[in-house]
């Protein structure tokens, strides 16, 4: 028999099926939701090779998209769900955001800013600090990113195979 997912694990369910989109697109496979009194107010996957911008990160794009919905840059009583621990940059707008709580699958250990590299999320230097949970879903997480980049690299070695028999 199965057990019913947690409302975390249905939530995190949902940014990996953003992360698969990012995946599909050849991005590095990140996914994000916003969730508002339980209900999905934003998603966001990785577009930043497609857009060709660095801003362009799940939870950048998220974050600008639930602002729209809950109509302010204020977006306290949100919870976030990523794929992936979120970067320096994601991890300040998280706390600009006043997002109340991140949901994160698996770590970044080159380059997390929510406990691997640095913890930005709950400095108690700044006016905002945010309720962390880690490792939902983790393996399904870990798997995909390390799925994308085994990939990746397989594709490179083979690109520079047929270079040299050229």
């Amino acid at each position: 028999m199965r057990r019913e997912l947690s409302p975390d694990e249905k939530f995190m369910k949902e940014a990996l099926r953003q992360a698969k989109k990012a995946y599909k697109l050849e991005e590095a496979p990140i996914g994000c939701v916003i969730v508002y009194e339980g209900k999905i107010i934003a998603r966001g996957y990785n577009r930043r090779n497609i857009d060709k911008s660095t801003l362009s990160h799940a939870e950048i794009l998220a974050i600008r998209k639930a602002a729209k919905v809950m109509g302010d840059w204020r977006l306290e009583g949100c919870t976030m769900y990523v794929t992936l621990e979120p970067c320096q940059m994601c991890a300040g707008a998280i706390v600009q955001a006043r997002i109340d709580r991140v949901v994160m699958g698996s770590r970044n250990a080159k380059a997390g800013c929510a406990g691997s590299v640095i913890n930005l999320l709950q400095m108690s230097e700044f006016n905002h600090q945010v309720e962390l949970t880690e490792g939902i879903l983790q393996e399904e997480c870990s798997a995909l990113m390390s799925g994308f980049f085994r990939e990746l690299r397989e594709k490179k070695k083979s690109k520079q195979s047929v270079d040299k028999a050229e």
